[in-house]
């Protein structure tokens, strides 16, 4: 089940899979509380598994109003699985409901084909995030 959730409940699994040995206060981002982002999380059997925050973000040189996906995650035992793929469908949906035109995201380089199998292009070369790792910004019309 997808549901809408808090940026407390984003922050218990964004730091243990993406900033590992982080406390997760530390693994909030800047806009994770502004009033046009939100947050989505897989459950099963009432447990989260699965999260992606969608901040209210544009991206320069693209028209029409785009939102940034941050901190994706999938709990490893998890992964492969198709449910970031399926938290990620229903936040496209949700989006083009609300006329947003994209959405974008820095993607570490090893979550790039994830990104592509759902129709996601690379629009950059790839550039490091200190203490993260190699990335590529990527795009993906939803309008």
């Amino acid at each position: 089940m997808i549901r809408f959730i808090s940026t407390k409940d984003a922050l218990a699994l964004r730091s243990p899979v993406l900033r590992e040995g982080l406390a997760p206060e530390l693994c909030r981002f800047d806009g994770d509380d502004d009033e046009n982002t939100f947050h989505l999380g897989y459950f099963k059997d009432d447990e989260l598994i699965c999260i992606g925050s969608f901040h209210k973000q544009g991206k320069n040189g693209y028209a029409g109003e785009g939102y940034q996906l941050r901190g994706m995650a999938t709990r490893v035992d998890y992964q492969g699985k198709g449910i970031g793929n399926q938290l990620l469908n229903f936040a496209i949906v949700y989006l083009r409901g609300r006329k947003v035109n994209y959405i974008w995201c820095n993607a570490r380089k090893n979550a790039c084909r994830f990104y592509l199998g759902i129709g996601f292009e690379i629009i950059s070369d790839e550039f490091e995030i200190m203490g993260v790792g190699p990335h590529r910004v990527m795009y993906l019309k939803i309008q």
